[in-house]
């Protein structure tokens, strides 16, 4: 329901034209609000403004003006009646739905009668104004099986009655050639209950005649194009409308925006529907195709000339189809019946007479027969419903407007004396509608200027001395009467009327434009002239033809028949009577342009039905004293959001907040009234700026609304959220604790598990501490996992482990450590591996003796001096230790020392391979580079031992083991060195540690080499592992 609401209230915000911000562009919706109201041009060009934005209704007060837009507008849908149900009548923008159910909703609030007269000329949209209001209240009145069925005869008696009573005119294809009157009857709870229909003025000479261009009635043309074979056949028709004179005359049988086969089908369908019996169907068909035989009846002078019947075929199927003898029909035809005291003579007719008298037995039998018709529908109609509760009624008139023809006959008279009888009714309903409400709500009424056609109405209706009472007269006299003495006769009795002129009455100027025949009466709505012609044939007919048609109970010939004048001035008089009992709503329907073109708006023709409908005359009365006026609570509800005091609820009574608001707004007091329930405001202006300065303020607060809203909507989310979070929290957390608490109960179960475990974990494997001794082994393997050595010179990373798992852990050692040495030497390249085979030659000799190798390891030897081997060396001489700078060179045969290109000493390397217990080779065990090469004295050609100081100390010496092939010629020594200086002569070098690298002659003759003290520390880099894994590996 809210979500309806919703958008219920969106729709009408948007569609809404009460703000009036789009008037100067769409004109205004309600002609009160006109300031120039009394100009007819401010009137029509409000109307065209709206038809031009397809704005086809338009208010004056609670009148609704309506301009047929000949096309289709999409506005009388479902949706749209939904849109219009139970809203205020100014609320959204004028449409016939809004009148429709302010009538209905007002009908139930007060529990009295109303009636809607909707009024206009052919063409107008009157009809389906008509429909649009039936079809309104069938959706929106209480539904029950009961009341569906009263709502379908309701709703199907149109189609009925149009095909009996419409007709195809120059003006429109589906005229309604009568006046209707329908009463709808709803119970206390506002279903449609039954309902009564009234007619007048049926246009019975359309029977026998039509206009060019123009057609009889629909149910003629539907019967012979859409009836059945069967039916045609029985009713001696044929399918073809030419075949029929009085179908013919107008020469359009066949209009295009009319399907009779489908429209018959309705017919029939309807017919069915309200009950129709079979026979009554057929009876009613047989009188129909009756007047089509009758029109075609033909009469030819005798010898005396008087008018005789051919034995033609027509007369055996009038007799048949009305159930009359073919000689009382040939009789009634061609003779009169005149009483002459207590006889009866029969006076024969002319031919001419004849045609008359066939015409008017066709006219009066169609007549009767509608008539009929009705009352038959009237049953249908009639409230089946309990009467325990109070019945209220709405009444449906629709009536034919105000017509000015070039020629203007009886029927013209008739329709537009009925036009003055309702104007007259219409300004005294409103008038007086506005006078009681100025006096209930306390307001100084204030008279009305307007023009008050009762002096016309007398001229038509007085007695004795009115047109229609001279008519009777002249009708009903002895003698004959014919046109010039009816005209002499009125001519009498209204020489000196003012709204009466003739020929002979008028003056010079306007004698011009009348004939010798035409009487002009000037009607609220304009001049009219009628035509004097076959005016006085319209006397009441005495022939009894048709006893179906014509009742046997005829009123006594010595009574003064009426004329049918006289008839519908009864009927119309018998019609105020019933809507002066009810509450007025008026309809006023326009036709924009003679081609029933849509878009075109023909500002003469328009111009002229606002003058006949009376619409000025009715504003007038509407804008006497105030333009405006709503009750409190409507114009509060409205408004209140000018006004800081009175927005956005104002606590007082509703008048109290109007007049706080009207204050607020600067109202001068000459500018409004407050009534006891309404305020009244004056002019136009006045609500125009109203509304311009709530159309300001609308915008404002719609942001301000809308910002609340839009707060309020993620207010409602974050509550949402909030609530959804702190049940998914509460769950979350139980959830998280009953697990907790699992957790616990499954951790005392372990706990107790390993307690025990590991007070029995020394014992055999047991029950007990199974699970303990298998956490001991995956816990030492992951720890172990997460600690193992990342060198194989790592001795001290391993993890001890527990005494489970120590046999395990040897194997598991031994196999990590083939495994990275098997990774290292798998990683090394040829070239690389080829120099640590020399390091790890060179560590085999100096490893753990010499106190400077171990700095040496990380020290890569030189490729370039390993390959061909040539090094720099300092000599120092044997006498005197005088230092010398020298080039060591190794060959596969021999070691030279040489000076720039000089030799100065060779070595033969089979030196080193002989087998001889000293060494050959002496270093010390400090961190010096001195060697000491021993050669052999016994050989006279060398020179003595060579003292040599060599920064490459290591790389000369193992390069010097790969060319001898040998590595046990080198000594290691500590303290001091003997050398000899030449053959039988020696010398020492001795060798000490100090705080800085000294090498001097010492005092007792010996060369003393001071080397400075370093720190044993190995040192682990990747060249010293790989060499390890080479020896390892």
């Amino acid at each position: 329901i809210g979500q309806s609401l919703e958008e219920r209230c969106n729709r009408i915000l948007r569609d809404m034209e009460g703000s009036l911000t789009a008037r100067d562009r769409v004109g205004i919706q309600d002609f009160v609000l006109l300031d120039a109201y009394t100009s007819e041009s401010a009137v029509l060009d409000n109307l065209r403004k709206r038809f031009n934005e397809n704005l086809i209704y338009t208010y004056i007060g609670t009148l609704l003006v309506s301009v047929n837009p000949y096309k289709e507008l999409g506005i009388y849908t479902k949706k749209q009646m939904d849109i219009y149900m139970g809203v205020n009548f100014f609320e959204l923008p004028p449409h016939i739905y809004a009148l429709a159910d302010n009538v209905y909703r007002t009908m139930l609030t007060e529990t009295n009668n109303h009636f809607i007269l909707i009024s206009g000329e052919s063409g107008a949209g009157k009809t389906e104004a008509s429909k649009k209001i039936l079809q309104f209240y069938a959706v929106s009145c209480p539904s029950t099986k009961l009341l569906d069925n009263v709502r379908d005869r309701l709703l199907l008696s149109n189609p009925v009655l149009e095909a009996f009573g419409n007709a195809k005119t120059l003006k429109n294809d589906n005229s309604s050639r009568f006046g209707k009157y329908m009463d709808i009857q709803f119970d206390h709870m506002g279903g449609a209950v039954g309902g009564h229909i009234l007619s007048y003025l049926l246009e019975k000479s359309r029977v026998v005649h039509q206009n060019h261009g123009e057609r009889s009635f629909h149910i003629f043309y539907q019967l012979v194009e859409g009836g059945e074979e069967d039916l045609l056949r029985w009713l001696g028709l044929e399918r073809n409308c030419q075949c029929y004179s009085y179908l013919v005359q107008g020469e359009c049988a066949k209009v295009s925006s009319v399907n009779d086969k489908s429209d018959w089908k309705t017919v029939r369908k309807a017919l069915s529907v309200i009950e129709f019996s079979e026979s009554n169907i057929e009876s009613l068909f047989a009188i129909i195709a009756s007047v089509l035989h009758l029109g075609n009846v033909t009469f030819v002078a005798d010898s005396q000339g008087y008018a005789t019947l051919n034995n033609s075929p027509e007369i055996h199927w009038l007799s048949k189809l009305l159930g009359i003898p073919a000689q009382v029909i040939q009789v009634g035809l061609t003779h009169r019946k005149i009483e002459a005291r207590s006889e009866e003579v029969l006076s024969p007719f002319t031919v001419d007479q004849a045609v008359y008298a066939k015409d008017a037995l066709a006219k009066a039998i169609y007549g009767r027969t509608f008539t009929w018709l009705v009352n038959e529908l009237n049953e249908s109609l009639a409230n089946k419903v309990s009467d325990l509760f109070q019945k209220t009624v709405i009444g449906l008139l629709d009536i034919y407007g105000f017509e000015v023809f070039s020629v203007n006959s009886f029927e013209q008279f008739c329709i537009n004396y009925c036009n003055e009888k309702l104007q007259q009714l219409f300004i005294q309903l409103t008038l007086k509608s506005e006078q009681e409400e100025y006096e209930m709500e306390g307001i100084e009424w204030e008279s009305v200027p307007y023009f008050n056609n009762k002096i016309i109405c007398d001229l038509v209706e007085a007695k004795f001395k009115g047109i229609i009472s001279v008519l009777d007269e002249e009708c009903l006299r002895p003698g004959e009467a014919t046109d010039m003495t009816f005209l002499e006769k009125l001519e009498e009795k209204m020489g000196g009327h003012a709204h009466f002129v003739t020929h002979k009455l008028a003056d010079q100027k306007t004698r011009k434009t009348l004939e010798r025949g035409d009487f002009r009466l000037l009607h609220y709505a304009g001049e009219v002239t009628y035509k004097i012609f076959h005016l006085q044939v319209m006397r009441q007919s005495k022939n009894a033809i048709v006893k179906h048609c014509f009742p046997s109970t005829e009123p006594d010939s010595k009574k003064r028949p009426e004329t049918v004048a006289t008839q519908f001035k009864s009927s119309l008089v018998g019609l105020t009577e019933i809507l002066m009992s009810k509450e007025p709503w008026y309809v006023r329907c326009m036709k924009p342009n003679e081609g029933k073109k849509p878009g075109l708006f023909d500002d003469v023709l328009v111009r002229h039905q606002v003058k006949y409908l009376g619409l000025m005359e009715h504003l007038r009365v509407r804008r006497a004293g105030f333009a405006y006026r709503r009750r409190y609570e409507i114009f509060l509800q409205r408004y209140k959001p000018l006004c800081p005091d009175t927005w956005p609820n104002w606590k007082g009574t509703a008048a109290e907040g109007v007049e706080c608001l009207v204050k607020h707004l600067g109202y001068k007091p000459d500018e409004y009234k407050m009534g006891r329930t309404k305020i009244f405001i004056r002019h136009p202006r006045t609500l125009f700026a109203t509304e311009d300065a709530f159309e300001v303020c609308k915008h404002e607060l719609a942001t301000r609304i809308q910002a609340k809203y839009k707060g309020y909507r993620v207010k409602g989310d974050y509550m949402r959220q909030r609530q959804a979070a702190t049940k998914i929290e509460t769950c979350w957390r139980g959830m998280k604790a009953r697990r907790e608490r699992e957790k616990r109960a499954w951790a005392v179960k372990v706990i107790k598990r390993f307690i025990k475990g590991f007070m029995t974990r020394n014992q055999p494997a047991c029950v007990d501490n199974t699970e303990y001794l298998a956490f001991v082994r995956q816990n030492y393997l992951t720890r172990l996992k997460e600690n193992l050595p990342k060198t194989v010179v790592d001795k001290n990373t391993w993890l001890t482990p527990p005494p489970i798992m120590q046999e395990a852990s040897q194997m598991l050692r031994k196999l990590y450590t083939r495994h990275m040495v098997r990774r290292y030497v798998q990683g090394i390249m040829t070239e690389r591996k080829a120099q640590l085979q020399i390091k790890g030659l060179t560590s085999s000799i100096f490893k753990g003796t010499k106190e400077n190798y171990p700095h040496s390891v990380g020290i890569p030897f030189v490729d370039t001096r390993i390959s061909k081997y040539s090094v720099p060396v300092v000599k120092y001489d044997r006498n005197g230790f005088r230092p010398r700078f020298r080039q060591l060179i190794y060959t596969g045969s021999a070691a030279y020392l040489v000076e720039e290109a000089k030799i100065k000493q060779r070595v033969d390397v089979k030196f080193f391979l002989s087998q001889w217990n000293s060494p050959r080779v002496s270093v010390s065990t400090l961190s010096d580079n001195f060697l000491i090469l021993h050669v052999q004295c016994e050989d006279i050609k060398q020179k003595g031992d060579l003292v040599l100081q060599c920064d490459y100390l290591f790389e000369a010496l193992t390069k010097l083991c790969l060319v001898a092939n040998k590595h046990n010629f080198i000594k290691v020594v500590q303290g001091s060195v003997k050398f000899d200086i030449q053959p039988g002569r020696e010398g020492f070098v001795d060798f000490k540690s100090g705080q800085e690298t000294m090498i001097y002659r010492a005092k007792n003759g010996h060369l003393m080499v001071v080397s400075m003290k370093l720190k044993t520390v190995w040192p682990f880099n990747s060249q010293n592992e790989q060499i390890h894994f080479l020896n390892y590996y």
